[in-house]
């Protein structure tokens, strides 16, 4: 097979978002002597958000990014919760702060220049572009491109997300490599033509089990990590 781009879910796949929430959250409740279940709140959070960006553009055009949509349901699951001493500045920080720094996993940042040399590696997610840009900078990490949902104006997993990038990266689908621990976008890079390439994550949601974590079985590439990943692809 001829691939000639790898664009990775950046959000999960790349990013440990479960700890960076936990902790903010924690922090936050600390400063309050507020005690609550942090890495539960941590991934409803996570639902709310990712459920707020899917598919959003599909009937109308796209009103927000996903720096909109943390800050609004942050607002309201403190409220559900009973957080109402944390400050302005608290909620900014864990709404914009704690995801602006995000850091990778750490089986990542070693293999990208590697798989650099040989492929066009390009984040493409529903993460805005600043979230990117200042995850990148705080992992010292180098995009050959940067492709958001932002930009096109549709969210995964609506088709036209998919078939944009490659047109964004002038390649046929069929040279463009989705790269995810979830089953939910792979699937959909699949049925638009990409290779899809699954990576394992299992501690993604913390103490909880990822909902898809097994992969689907006609990924075309199945790694435990991304070493794993690099030596399938040749690199």
């Amino acid at each position: 097979m001829t691939i000639k781009t790898l664009t990775f879910d950046t959000g999960g796949t790349i990013l440990d978002w479960h700890t960076g929430f936990r902790d903010a959250f924690a922090a936050a409740g600390w400063k309050h002597n507020i005690e609550k279940d942090w890495p539960s709140l941590a991934n409803e959070y996570r639902r709310r958000t990712l459920q707020a960006m899917l598919n959003h553009g599909e009937n109308e055009p796209a009103t927000k990014n996903f720096d909109d949509v943390h800050r609004e349901e942050l607002k309201s699951l403190a409220q559900e919760q009973g957080l109402e001493s944390f400050t302005d500045a608290e909620l900014h920080s864990i709404s914009w702060d704690s995801l602006h720094n995000l850091k990778c996993w750490p089986d990542f940042p070693p293999v990208l220049p590697k798989l650099r040399e040989k492929y066009i590696c390009a984040s493409f997610t529903l993460l805005s572009f600043r979230i990117i840009i200042d995850t990148a900078r705080a992992n010292g990490l180098s995009w050959d491109a940067v492709i958001s949902c932002e930009a096109i104006g549709k969210y995964k997993v609506l088709p036209e997300s998919y078939l944009t990038c490659a047109k964004f990266l002038q390649l046929d689908p069929s040279e463009c490599c989705m790269v995810a621990c979830h089953n939910f976008d792979l699937d959909a890079a699949k049925a638009c033509g990409f290779k899809t390439a699954f990576v394992h994550r299992p501690h993604e949601w913390g103490h909880e089990p990822p909902p898809s974590p097994e992969p689907s079985a006609h990924h075309d590439f199945i790694a435990e990590d991304f070493p794993e990943l690099a030596r399938q692809l040749g690199v």
